[in-house]
């Protein structure tokens, strides 16, 4: 296999702000990663965060760490194996390690004349509404995000700022029927996080995300006992050894492929967390379709998707899934069924 890769630049239609600052921008710079293999191109995408360590340079790095394991091998059918050793080779690094996952799995669907989903025994039709996510921002802008996304059924709150209370009114006398979640992205203490719990259940809040910084877990095992909503982990849960680590302090998990290290990886966190007996949330970065096309392969898996990352985008400069007031469609084509835009 020849493996390519390139800087992929992704303008948001608004400026995307959470209460972690070093995840706000104008533009998210990933990286697009290319297989070759007979003829055949399998893609993936890099979406690096600076709160796991990582940026494109640190993409890029990894990738040529990777290029002599890859270049090596003749197919990619031995991708378990070969993904093991880049595991091996190279510790953390799982926005790169995803993306070179994804493209395995495009190539190997491309092969054999399959989707993905198909490859792994699962029903495009089962998967879950999405969410539609609203970023902190000024009431203002808030309110003409939420006038963007009137006929989505489900919304997204990112929250954490010192106007929690007037954004959920904002959205409420926007849309009162929208099932809502809300995402604190570590940004409350545990007391604020329970009486927030309390406030929000008058705002038809489903669960509350990452209420609490990631270490806290004496915090967390508190807030659980106590809380009026369920509990959802998302930085506190990144890869597989983390899904245990949070139960008991969480109803369920977030995974996402660029913070789990890909498709195989995130597989194997939902069925541990099935194991124990919780919720599983499928979720994105901002991205292009690749990388949401990517993750929503297996989204009939899971119980709750927020797979709105490349409809957050200006320019979305691949074609896959489709995303409408929230439904996933996902293309019938084999592999991840993704494509550039022509021009």
């Amino acid at each position: 296999m020849k493996l390519g890769y390139e800087t992929l630049d992704l303008y948001p239609r608004h400026t995307f702000t959470i209460s972690r600052q070093e995840e706000t921008g104008e533009v998210f710079r990933n990286v697009l990663v290319r297989l070759e293999h007979d003829g055949l191109t399998g893609w993936g995408e890099a979406a690096p965060d600076i709160y796991y360590g990582e940026n494109w340079l640190t993409v890029g790095a990894a990738l040529e760490t990777f290029r002599p394991l890859l270049e090596r091998e003749k197919d990619p059918w031995g991708a378990e194996n070969l993904m093991m050793e880049l595991d091996r080779c190279l510790s953390g690094n799982w926005s790169a390690k995803a993306a070179v996952d994804m493209a395995l799995y495009d190539l190997q669907g491309k092969l054999c004349g399959r989707p993905v989903y198909e490859m792994l025994g699962l029903d495009p039709d089962a998967a879950p509404l999405s969410s539609f996510t609203i970023g902190i921002d000024r009431l203002e802008v808030v309110a003409e995000k939420l006038r963007e996304a009137a006929a989505c059924p489900m919304l997204k709150i990112k929250l954490g700022g010192p106007e929690d209370l007037e954004i959920m009114e904002a959205v409420h006398r926007a849309n009162p029927e929208a099932v809502v979640r809300v995402d604190a992205n570590t940004g409350w203490t545990p007391h604020l996080a329970l009486e927030m719990t309390e406030k929000l259940v008058d705002y038809n809040v489903e669960f509350v995300e990452q209420p609490l910084p990631e270490g806290d877990r004496d915090g967390m095992r508190w807030l659980k006992a106590r809380s009026w909503l369920p509990l959802i982990a998302d930085e506190s849960c990144r890869r597989l050894e983390d899904v245990p680590r949070a139960a008991g302090l969480f109803d369920g998990i977030n995974i996402k492929l660029a913070k789990s290290g890909g498709i195989r990886h995130a597989l194997k966190m939902i069925h541990t967390a099935r194991a124990l007996g919780m919720k599983v949330m499928l979720g994105c970065m901002i991205e292009s379709s690749i990388g949401i096309t990517a993750a929503a392969q297996i989204s009939p898996l899971v119980d709750y998707a927020d797979l709105d990352g490349a409809a957050l985008l200006a320019d979305d400069p691949f074609r896959g899934m489709e995303f409408a007031s929230g439904r996933l469609s996902l293309p019938s084509s084999p592999g991840l069924g993704v494509e550039p835009r022509a021009g």
